[in-house]
């Protein structure tokens, strides 16, 4: 099923591209950049995408207060099934019910906004996804599609069905929101070059703004990492920049443990280090080891982005908690700031690991 939802994906970007007409639906937004509602929504579909589970919690709750309707983030959520597949939508929308759970608790009552009809209940799914697609390409469409449609009918089928029938024919979204969550979603997942150009074209097709997109860029940037950025950044025609600048920070922590407390240690380190790159774009890695012929001696490669990235990072709870939990615990601390050889290679460290 994965792999289905990967080609059907890709199909509707080069079909939506065969046509060049302004879509109807949609006006280009008066402001020049994105309204918060617009934030939210990139924002929410670019963590689901990535799996960011904890980090999605903050912005549902985030999202809802900027104004965002409960089934515009059902939405939102149920149209990524169709980019990153049903485990991350699934996922998420789980966490959007705890969500919404702990906003009852507290007596907030958000807004559900316009009534989400299920397609199940309308006849005639693969006509209606066939008019949608029409309306989207300002081209009439042949029955099947020709080429794929006719080699792979069932394809063709879903393309219809649940793409255009199931998802873009709810107008619980505007194209304008829909091509802001998938542009925010596909931003975030390595690998979607092809895809992402495709949608970037569609996204000014229907009347977001290339000052929106480029907003979407920082808000990629600082949800999920430079790296992503940078490609949308490049497909935008913009500038890119630099993964690690000059006042990027490597450090060396020497650590010495009391024999008796090295397990407990180990676990507290661990779950730091985890949340730490886990949770702070200014942490590029905290790679914790052991000397095998004497485990007490703990060593810590330590990469930042800057000096301001390490500053925020003292100041997190995660580090707070492994600071104050394991003061007893060590017996002798020695920081080493280090200088790389080879700075323009350092990308490269871990991305032999798969």
């Amino acid at each position: 099923m994965g792999k289905n939802k990967v080609i059907i994906s890709s199909l509707l970007f080069s079909l939506l591209l065969t046509g060049n007409n302004m879509i109807a639906q949609d006006k280009p937004d008066k402001q020049p950049g994105l309204n918060p509602q617009q934030k939210s929504l990139v924002t929410i579909a670019a963590l689901a995408a990535s799996g960011q589970l904890d980090s999605l919690e903050r912005g549902l709750h985030a999202g809802l207060d900027a104004g965002l309707t409960v089934n515009e983030i059902k939405e939102t959520l149920v149209q990524l099934y169709a980019y990153c597949g049903f485990p991350r939508s699934l996922n998420a929308i789980t966490r959007f019910m705890k969500v919404m759970d702990e906003r009852k608790a507290k007596g907030i009552q958000d807004p559900n906004g316009k009534s989400i009809i299920l397609s199940v209940d309308k006849p005639g799914k693969y006509e209606r996804g066939h008019k949608v697609l029409s309306e989207l390409t300002k081209m009439p469409q042949l029955k099947p599609a020709p080429g794929f449609g006719e080699f792979a009918p069932r394809l063709d089928a879903f393309l219809k069905e649940h793409l255009f029938a199931d998802i873009f024919d709810s107008k619980v979204l505007s194209y304008q929101q829909r091509e802001l969550v998938t542009v925010a979603a596909l931003a975030a997942m390595p690998g979607t070059e092809g895809q992402l150009q495709s949608h970037l074209k569609i996204a000014l097709n229907v009347g977001v703004t290339k000052e929106q997109l480029l907003q979407v860029t920082t808000l990629t940037e600082k949800n999920i990492n430079r790296t992503q950025a940078n490609i949308l950044r490049k497909l935008l025609d913009t500038p890119e920049i630099p993964i690690l600048s000059d006042n990027i920070m490597v450090r060396i922590s020497e650590i010495e443990i009391v024999p008796e407390f090295l397990e407990e240690y180990k676990q507290i380190l661990q779950t730091e280090a985890s949340a730490s790159v886990l949770k702070e774009p200014g942490v590029i890695a905290i790679f914790p080891m052991y000397q095998k012929e004497n485990p007490t001696q703990v060593r810590i490669v330590e990469i930042y982005a800057d000096q301001q990235s390490y500053k925020k990072h003292l100041e997190t709870t995660h580090f707070q908690h492994y600071k104050s939990s394991t003061l007893k615990m060590v017996k002798a601390l020695k920081l080493i700031d280090m200088n790389g050889v080879d700075i323009e290679s350092m990308p490269m460290i871990f991305g032999k690991i798969k």
